[in-house]
């Protein structure tokens, strides 16, 4: 897979992969062409991403989705000790590296900000249904850019155990609604312990919720499931589409100053 970039904006954008170094789940530039006006970055080719195989599997057993999220763990803290916050995290992100789609690496680090031990962020963007309450808290503040990616890690545990996000809407005003009030719900389809990390994760107040590091100690992770058999009535997915929050908030700002 190549990406290209005007010279001018490289070392910015791709500015995490030079500070992240070398992990399996963490796809890394394989080679890097200088063209005149445009670079020309080289990945090793992939077999499709995550979020479109939940899509089609529309419901993951319990071990295979806790295999996968394993991974996704893996990437997630190998990024957080390296000062890198990945901001707009997504089952999209991750991509299959093998063709029989047990081995994963996070694809994507464009949008990713590198940090210190300070990992407050301003900016607020994503996609909608992976976003913390924090962030629509309050347009001006800036927020823990780790623990923003905590919760949406719990999405993407939910997403993977039960087949839907956990916070979904046609309205955006109404699914930041349900974002901020923490209103969802577990299937008992879940086991006790993947319900325990669902909610340690997602935690309205971040620093309620576990790191990375702790998250990777979780019993659920160091004990492996046993499968749950697939109920005869599947969840129906639901695609919430990534848009610009900045702007979504902004709107809806504007419609409470008219109340």
């Amino acid at each position: 897979m190549c990406k290209v970039v005007c010279r001018e904006r490289f070392r910015t954008l791709f500015a995490a992969y030079f500070t992240v170094g070398w992990h399996e789940h963490v796809s890394s530039m394989e080679e890097v062409l200088y063209g005149e006006q445009d670079v020309y970055v080289l990945f090793r080719a992939h077999y499709g991403d995550l979020h479109s195989y939940v899509r089609r599997r529309k419901r993951l057993r319990e071990a295979e989705a806790w295999a996968l999220f394993t991974q996704i763990m893996a990437a997630v803290t190998h990024c957080h000790q390296h000062g890198i916050v990945l901001r707009d995290l997504k089952l999209r992100k991750f991509v299959f590296t093998n063709p029989q789609k047990t081995e994963l690496a996070l694809e994507c680090l464009e949008d990713a900000a590198v940090v210190g031990e300070d990992d407050e962020v301003a900016d607020k963007h994503g996609c909608p249904a992976y976003v913390s309450p924090e962030i629509l808290a309050c347009a001006a503040a800036s927020y823990s850019g780790r623990a923003a990616d905590m919760w949406s890690c719990g999405v993407m545990l939910y997403t993977l155990l039960v087949g839907r996000y956990p916070f979904h809407d046609i309205q955006p005003a109404a699914l930041f609604t349900k974002i901020r009030r923490g209103d969802y719900r577990v299937p008992d389809t879940v086991s006790a312990r993947a319900k325990c990390l669902v909610r340690a994760l997602l935690r309205k107040q971040p620093a309620d919720r576990l790191s990375s590091e702790q998250v990777q100690q979780h019993p659920w992770l160091t004990h492996s499931p046993h499968a749950h058999r697939t109920p005869h009535t599947e969840p129906t997915d639901h695609v919430v589409p990534a848009v610009d929050l900045s702007l979504l908030l902004e709107q809806e700002e504007q419609e409470q100053d008219k109340l």
